[in-house]
């Protein structure tokens, strides 16, 4: 199969740095909760005027995460969802926005560093995110990732040391996924104020962007964070959002309906 044509994540928040805003990067878990409904919210995601998106693979173990997208992992696995049903969601949005996909250290090595990245390439995903993957064993993923021009997308945390963050971020490619919080993905009421200054300290370390996700659950967090990074990803209020639907046209309003408020609150 010739691999998918893809946008990539340089022009994505480049054309919303050039609006004056943070560039708005969407979560969804693959196969959740059935595989029309996942492809449908990537779709909604798009016409709400999302920039990237974040795009989940199921596993059994996602250590990264709280309770919402732990329950949607388990029920998106009962569902039926594998790699490849998740790359063909991938398939239907990456050449209109670039597509980062996650997925943990164990998935990768048990596809094979040199198949997955294949197999992603061929879907149009432009990056991947993998959690749980230490900057020393990098190697081997981000040279296989990267022979696909794909970039293999780093973490940073308020517990990482100082100069480890330096070293992440002068390595980094595609953008920093910068972890705004101690704990997993969730809901959260309040962001902790010493973030104004790790997403300081990151922008000046990083070449490429600098992306702040966890916690972020309403527009307004979502507007105060874009005032000081070049974008914002939002996971757990949506996949709660998709959760909570009667179906899958519930699902696609509910979200289409938030990201457009975010979408006109970073513009703001």
């Amino acid at each position: 199969m010739a691999e998918a044509t893809s946008v990539s994540i340089e022009s994505a928040f480049a054309a919303a740095r050039a609006e004056g805003r943070a560039a708005l990067m969407p979560y969804l878990m693959g196969g959740f909760p059935d595989q029309d409904t996942a492809t449908a919210v990537a779709e909604a995601y798009v016409g709400a005027g999302a920039d990237l998106i974040e795009l989940g693979v199921p596993f059994s173990d996602p250590l990264a995460d709280g309770p919402t997208i732990h329950a949607a992992d388990t029920a998106a696995l009962a569902a039926g969802a594998t790699l490849e049903s998740v790359l063909e969601t991938c398939a239907t949005v990456a050449d209109r926005l670039p597509v980062a996909l996650m997925a943990y250290t164990n998935m990768v090595l048990s596809r094979g560093v040199e198949d997955f990245a294949a197999l992603a390439a061929e879907a149009g995903a432009a990056g991947g995110i993998v959690p749980d993957l230490p900057l020393e064993e990098q190697g081997p993923i981000a040279e296989a990732l990267g022979s696909h021009d794909l970039a293999l997308i780093p973490l940073v945390a308020p517990t990482t040391p100082s100069e480890r963050r330096a070293q992440i971020c002068a390595g980094a490619h595609g953008f920093v996924y910068l972890v705004s919080t101690v704990g997993v993905t969730g809901e959260r009421a309040e962001l902790p104020l010493e973030l104004t200054e790790l997403i300081a300290a990151a922008k000046d370390e990083a070449d490429v962007p600098v992306a702040v996700g966890f916690g972020i659950s309403t527009a307004d967090q979502a507007a105060s964070v874009g005032q000081l990074a070049d974008g914002v990803i939002i996971g757990t209020r949506l996949v709660r959002a998709v959760a909570d639907a009667a179906g899958r046209d519930e699902a696609v309003k509910a979200v289409g309906e938030f990201l457009s408020e975010t979408r006109a609150a970073l513009s703001r």
